[in-house]
């Protein structure tokens, strides 16, 4: 697990394939920094890239604050088959099957289902095509079920329609922004299939 930034308030990391980032990954941090360890979002077990940890419970609400508000801005990467248009904003109903673990857009809001959005750019012209993915939402696996339900299914992501052979979606939580002590703190990281050059 790399380290990306570390103070008295946050823990910034680079969560690797496979490992839970709300058990696993808070339990390594606390071994390895002491103190408690407060998850304020998640990625998927198969899913990589930057997270943010809060180191106390002050950092923690002032985090959770801030996602409840849209100012923590997640940005991703993604590999997805096909080839999307150059640009867009998706907005979808999402409901999750949690006896199957699985998510489906649908029609009409009704209970348990949310709303989900994100903004997208094309950033090639290839199929597989490389996107960069702007989340206005956080929902369950919400990246990989609205590009697969308009028939772009992520890279490796065979729960959503890949019939490839990567063992994992290509998704990668690539930059979070966010505005912290009169400042905005950035991070990001790129996977070596994330880049354009």
């Amino acid at each position: 697990m790399e380290f990306l930034h570390t103070d008295k308030d946050l823990a910034v990391i680079i969560k690797p394939v496979g490992l839970d980032s709300e058990k696993d990954i808070p339990q390594q941090l606390s071994e390895a920094l002491g103190g408690q360890i407060y998850p304020v979002h998640r990625l998927d077990l198969n899913v990589a890239g930057v997270m943010v940890y809060a180191r106390n419970k002050a950092a923690a609400a002032a985090l959770s604050k801030l996602i409840q508000d849209g100012l923590f801005v997640k940005e991703y990467r993604a590999l997805v088959h096909g080839t999307p248009p150059a640009d867009g904003t998706w907005q979808d109903l999402l409901f999750k099957d949690s006896r199957k673990n699985k998510v489906f857009v649908v029609k009409k809001e009704r209970n348990g289902v949310k709303r989900a959005s994100l903004s997208f750019v094309r950033l090639n012209d290839d199929d597989p095509s490389l996107v960069h993915i702007t989340l206005h939402t956080g929902r369950s696996h919400q990246i990989r079920v609205q590009f697969s339900s308009r028939g772009f299914p992520l890279v490796g992501d065979h729960k959503y329609g890949s019939r490839d052979a990567a063992t994992a979606p290509m998704l990668y939580s690539c930059r979070i922004s966010f505005p912290w002590k009169g400042d905005t703190l950035r991070f990001e990281s790129l996977p070596q299939w994330g880049r354009t050059s």
